[in-house]
């Protein structure tokens, strides 16, 4: 007779990313993301960087050999219900990635185009930006920029919602399906704007007043994947994470003196959890 773990199969994503030292952003922020929402994650690590709240101090990128055996083994064994790119660092990691992706026929790809760390780093070489555009965005069923982000892939000068969404019209023309322009770097609520291809969709909500805002695409962008890897259909997935982000913000706690990240856990009964001081 077959017990009930051996019927259970879980829901997997994958993240393919930088490794963050502090766990908020990068890959354990989005194993965290995954956790959370109740999907198996798996990983791969396209760089180690040394950092905390205030900053990033050192970048190690890994061969691109080693990124494509990380994708390859864990599709070969593991699978993935869908998959999530973060930091890419440079021309040739972008490629490989993209390659192997295309080769394993990922359909329900997330793409957060990294550039810059919180703190002002850069974690995107300026020449893999033309990589970005030219082999991983074509793929991507979503892709998550912020303004800064929006504004180098489009080239447009984002200062309003209506630049916002003539920027998502250009990304679209890259290949993506789903554009999502993140909102948080302009004045007023923290509005969204999610371009299909024909349509526009906004997705408001307040802004919380914090610091702790350390990996908040990477989280974002996560919890698209993992809704995505459930079977919701993308503007639903989308829609789900920004509201599962909002409650992440609003529940965020300083670790360090700098940008703190979010609190990934903020959905979980704090009352269960060992360590939490209670008796």
């Amino acid at each position: 007779m077959t017990s009930p773990q051996a019927q259970y199969v879980p829901v997997k994503a994958m993240t393919i990313a930088g490794s963050d030292s502090g766990a908020g952003a990068g890959i354990q922020a989005d194993l965290k993301t995954f956790a959370a929402l109740d999907v198996y994650g798996t990983s791969v690590v396209t760089a180690v960087t040394a950092q905390n709240t205030r900053g990033v101090f050192a970048v190690a990128e890994v061969p691109e050999e080693v990124i494509a055996i990380q994708i390859d083994s864990v599709f070969e064994d593991i699978g993935a219900d869908a998959v999530k790119t973060g930091m890419l660092s440079a021309a040739s990691i972008v490629e490989i990635v993209a390659s192997r992706l295309e080769a394993w026929g990922v359909a329900a790809l997330v793409v957060d185009p990294v550039m810059v760390a919180k703190g002002g780093e850069p974690l995107l070489q300026q020449n893999a930006v033309a990589a970005l555009k030219q082999h991983l965005l074509p793929l991507a069923l979503v892709v998550t920029p912020n303004i800064p982000e929006a504004e180098v892939l489009s080239g447009i000068a984002i200062d309003s919602p209506r630049a916002a969404r003539d920027a998502a019209r250009a990304i679209a023309e890259l290949g993506p399906r789903y554009v999502v322009v993140k909102g948080g770097h302009l004045a007023g609520n923290a509005t969204d704007i999610v371009y299909d291809g024909q349509t526009f969709t906004a997705f408001s909500a307040e802004r919380i007043d914090t610091q702790n805002t350390h990996g908040t695409g990477c989280t974002f962008s996560a919890a698209i994947t993992a809704h995505l890897a459930c079977g919701l259909a993308p503007l639903a997935a989308i829609e789900a994470a920004k509201v599962w982000l909002t409650g992440a913000i609003r529940e965020s706690y300083a670790i360090g003196d700098g940008h703190s990240p979010v609190n990934h856990f903020h959905a979980i009964d704090r009352t269960s959890r060992i360590g939490s001081g209670l008796t």
